[in-house]
């Protein structure tokens, strides 16, 4: 087996449902691990990437006395997000209505309410929302018609001329609400009722080639795989097609581990639909492989995860020897101040984010000694119990898997 300390590490981020440039992960992770090393006592230095590929960075550490060097590297699926964002605003209401039946009809809806409510006020607000937005259209269209028919009756029609541009005011104000970011999120997710479109597919692929390359370099210590929010899930796919491929990590000592790492998932959302049948395949699958290191580190204070909810076994597709994975608890309350977390708890967007920043309070969850540390994930939590209030209970209604 290889060493479980680590010189020269190799990390793939899978970020989740994102349409902005990954050049904000690199600013967070620079701003953020300066900030943990500052708090922690230890030394992070990030360079420019060498060479081609994707975007990414380096990162030399100073951790407990050793140093190690971390190539970071965003595997980019940002294109396709903005083009499955480029809908408009009637759009959008159209997906709204068709992402809605798509969760009411199959009953997942129903069936994740039963988890965690925060991911559901989460997925519910963007629906509300959007119709709030509809109703403040209509009546400022009612008022305007109204004071139109003073001069003529039949000129009370052309009040109904402003709710488009009033929508459409509200569309370029989502930097600030949110609101078409999350209802594209939900509506990507259930387009095919829990499929992956065929340009989602294709781009995992590629991450698959590129984690099969970097598993194949010998002078690497650890493969790192990083899937945060619906980039969980993404990662998982991926993870289970290289093994099913017998890509995985090879058998010599001088062979890199391979890790993963899963942040804030959303797993649920898509598992439970009714045509995720490769998603639930590939999770009982990769939950019983000793190829890998699987921790799945989520937090209660997170209102967009599904804290502490197993996604195997939620999903009805453990297998008899589940092995994966190993459930965290960041525990936002007691790894952050309370001056801290009075400053985020309401903060929703950011503190989904949380993961990758820095804890005033660090318990053994630390970001950037996982991504830049001495330590294999394996490693660092070796003899860790998984958080007794975790769920298990097998909800979801869908349960077959593809062959």
């Amino acid at each position: 087996m290889a060493s479980s300390r680590v010189q020269r590490r190799r990390v793939f981020y899978i970020p989740g449902y994102d349409p902005i440039h990954p050049r904000r992960y690199r600013e967070l992770y620079r701003k953020e691990g300066a900030m943990q090393a500052a708090l922690s006592d230890y030394q992070l230095t990030l360079s420019p990437k060498t060479g081609e590929g994707r975007y990414g960075w380096q990162i030399d550490a100073l951790i407990g006395g050793q140093q190690t060097h971390s190539d970071f590297e965003v595997l980019v699926w940002s294109d396709i997000v903005r083009e499955s964002m480029d809908q408009g605003v009637l759009g959008t209401y159209l997906l709204l209505v068709r992402t809605a039946w798509t969760y009411i009809a199959s009953g997942a809806l129903f069936r994740l309410m039963r988890l965690r409510k925060g991911p559901l006020i989460a997925a519910l607000y963007p629906v509300g929302f959007l119709l709030v937005q509809l109703v403040l259209a209509l009546l400022l269209a009612w008022g305007v018609g109204r004071l139109l028919a003073l001069l003529n009756p039949w000129l009370a029609w052309a009040g109904l001329l402003v709710v488009p541009f009033v929508l459409e005011w509200f569309r370029r104000k989502d930097n600030r609400f949110f609101v078409y970011y999350l209802m594209h999120d939900y509506a990507y997710s259930a387009r095919h009722r829990g499929a992956n479109p065929p340009e989602l597919e294709a781009r995992m692929a590629e991450f698959g080639d590129e984690i099969a390359a970097a598993l194949a370099d010998e002078t690497l210590d650890e493969v790192l795989v990083v899937g945060h929010s619906s980039g969980a899930h993404l990662a998982v796919s991926v993870l289970a097609q290289l093994l099913r491929d017998g890509r995985g990590p090879g058998q010599g000592q001088s062979a890199p581990v391979l890790s993963f790492l899963s942040l804030g998932q959303v797993v649920p959302m898509v598992s439970f639909l009714p045509d995720a049948h490769a998603l639930r395949r590939d999770l009982q699958y990769l939950s019983a492989r000793d190829a890998l290191t699987w921790v799945d580190v989520t937090a209660p204070g997170d209102g967009c995860a599904f804290a502490l909810c197993d996604p195997v076994s939620v999903s009805g597709v453990a297998p008899e020897d589940k092995r994966w994975p190993l459930l965290v608890s960041a525990a936002f309350t007691q790894t952050l101040s309370p001056e801290r977390w009075r400053a985020l708890r309401w903060r929703f967007f950011r503190l989904h984010f949380q993961y990758m920043c820095a804890f005033d309070r660090p318990g053994d969850y630390d970001y950037f000694q996982i991504t830049a540390g001495p330590d294999t994930l394996a490693e660092r939590y070796r003899g860790r119990a998984a958080s007794p209030s975790r769920i298990e209970t097998p909800v979801s209604g869908y349960r077959g898997v593809s062959a």
